[in-house]
């Protein structure tokens, strides 16, 4: 009956999950079908997929991507979000990502996500503490426990000779975001409203340098760098000096402990 339409999602081995689709019979195999007939396009001497693995991907990525409902033009696209350890992301770990609503992936699967798979948000995470580090530009509003680490890193106003409380002061995008900026911790800082304002409506500029510090430029030309409060980069840690090897004793041999003449027996 009508009242049994469903979707179900179920998540497989290797990267992999099956979507089960329960409709009215009709609309079902006009799915079916105009999947299949996009396939069928798409077959060719240079294609290696096979026609049903070309229908698994035309299906998906026409529901990813969106249509509208007469079947023309791009409709609503689906949202997904992927977290990436940004050491996985440059190649340096192999730390599985974290697909939402599967669980783990692959750490090739996670790096082709994040290098721009449309429909993906990427979340970048902190390599020590997993905090999600950078949105990029698919959003504007900044994570909280971002907003937290950046408390931490900052302590105060970033702009030189501040001391008013992060508590107190605005996040801001030192390249605004209409201008390109993204929301991620090298371009995050925070300002109190009132040397807001002025990086907004005057020639101060700010530059991330790296590791939390800020290169602030005056409208005259001169430069002051602003150090972070906290130093948030993983700490390393000096490898020991190597033990020298314990002395080898033959407990078979031992020479005899000499005697205490003064407590010897005159017997």
């Amino acid at each position: 009956s009508v009242e049994d339409r469903h979707v179900v999602f179920q998540a497989l081995n290797d990267s992999m999950a099956s979507l089960y689709v329960t409709g009215d019979a009709e609309k079902i195999q006009a799915a079916y079908h105009r999947t299949l007939d996009t396939a069928l396009t798409l077959q060719g001497p240079d294609e290696n997929r096979t026609l049903t693995q070309l229908a698994a991907d035309v299906l998906t990525d026409m529901l990813i991507g969106g249509v509208t409902p007469d079947g023309t033009g791009t409709g609503v696209a689906a949202q997904v979000n992927v977290t990436v350890p940004v050491l996985t992301l440059l190649g340096k770990s192999e730390e599985p990502g974290y697909l939402a609503g599967y669980g783990p992936i692959d750490p090739d699967t996670a790096r082709r996500l994040a290098a721009g798979a449309p429909s993906f948000t990427r979340l970048l995470t902190h390599p020590e503490t997993g905090v999600v580090l950078s949105m990029g530009r698919d959003t504007y509003k900044v994570p909280a426990a971002l907003k937290k680490w950046l408390e931490v890193r900052d302590e105060t106003c970033t702009f030189p000779g501040c001391r008013r409380s992060a508590k107190r002061s605005d996040v801001d995008h030192s390249v605004e975001w209409q201008h390109g900026g993204q929301t991620d911790a090298m371009n995050l800082a925070h300002l109190c409203p009132y040397h807001h304002a002025v990086k907004s409506y005057t020639r101060w500029t700010p530059r991330h340098l790296g590791d939390g510090r800020i290169e602030w430029t005056s409208p005259a030309g001169y430069r002051y760098i602003v150090e972070p409060s906290a130093d948030m980069r993983p700490p390393k840690h000096p490898k020991p000096a190597p033990r020298p090897p314990a002395p080898v004793v033959d407990v078979w041999n031992l020479d005899p402990e000499p005697k205490d003449p003064d407590n010897q027996s005159p017997f």
